[in-house]
Order: structure tokens, then sequence, then C-alpha cells
């Protein structure tokens, strides 16, 4: 099994994910296998646009690997508690979903003890864990060819802007008579 990450060694990437993420965080490091492995079944040189299934570690795997961020808008994080992520082409939202497959973790005891919580984490062996991880690779992961709902790939349109008149900033007109913040969503006090 290959350790490589896209153009990067395991090494190379597990550097770039503590320099980026604070530390080498196994969802960010197992993250990069995914993206890599999503990426090789994408046809080449079509543009695409990620969907992420949960919001902690997996999107810094996306965003340091593809064009993909949130603050281009090519990132897309549903919320749904799943450690998946989809490549999709952004015009057809034909594309590859990859998820962290806990069926195939029997020969990796500390993922399955990191994924599942099954100990704290003062108790997980890091040692043992960024091995089994650098081992496991992509056996870990499974894929499957997905279709994005039409409604969901329409191209993202920011609209109008207005200043509110409560706050005087800008703000999306689409978001109603005032910004969102002065509707009740701003979080300061």
């Amino acid at each position: 099994m290959s350790s490589k990450i896209m153009s990067y060694s395991y090494d190379e990437y597990f550097e770039i994910v503590r320099s980026f993420h604070g530390s080498p965080a196994p969802g960010a490091l197992i993250g990069g296998f995914m993206v890599d492995l999503a990426v090789k079944n994408l046809p080449e040189g079509i543009l695409y646009d990620a969907l992420c299934e949960t919001k902690t570690c997996l999107p810094d795997a996306i965003q340091l690997l593809t064009p993909c961020t949130i603050g281009n808008g090519w990132l897309t994080i549903l919320p749904l508690g799943r450690y998946a992520l989809s490549l999709y082409d952004k015009y057809t939202g034909k594309g590859v979903r990859v998820f962290l497959d806990v069926n195939k973790m029997e020969p990796w005891q500390e993922v399955r003890n990191w994924f599942m919580k099954m100990k704290p984490k003062k108790e997980q062996d890091s040692d043992r864990l960024y091995r089994e991880i650098r081992e496991a690779g992509q056996d870990l992961l499974s894929l499957r060819r997905i279709q994005i709902k039409p409604d969901f790939i329409q191209e993202k349109k920011k609209g109008k802007v207005a200043l509110c008149p409560k706050c005087g900033e800008s703000y999306p007109v689409s978001d109603g008579n005032l910004c969102l913040g002065c509707q009740g969503s701003d979080p300061y006090l």
C-alpha cells in the first residue's frame, strides 16, 4: 500500500496537517487518503465541487488538497455527522462519495478505538494510531458513484446587496428588510 497522498509523501502531508490544523489530527490525516481516492476516481480535467458531511477535521483535508475551499464557495459542509466527502462535477452533479468504513477497521484496532471513541483521547496510543493510519491508507475507505440532486448544484449567486437600515452594514437583500445580525442572529452581546 502506497502511503502517498496526492503529490505528497505521508510524512510531508503529516507536517502540512500539523501546520495548518494545529496538530496532526487523525481525521485530517485519513481525510488526505479520502481526498486522494476521490480525485483519482474523477475524470481528468473537470471542474468539481466538494461536499463534506462533517464539520470536524475532514474539511481541512479538502481545503489543503483541492481547489475547493469554504471561501471560494466550492466546498459545502453539511453537518450530517458522517465521516464522508463527495467530489462531483459542478455542472452535471456526477461524482464520487468516499467514507471511512468501520467495517474495514478490524486490522487497525487503534484507528477503530479513535473513530468509535472506544478510549478517551488521553488513553489512545498516538504513535500506534498514526502508524496504523499510514499502513491502512485507503484500505479504511469505501467509495461509491453518486449523483447530486439538481437543485443542490444550481449556481449559487449572491444577488443584490443593500445597507442595513439598522446597523448600516452591507448584506444580501434576499435576507429580508434587515441584515441577519439585526434580525437576531448576531452572536454578540
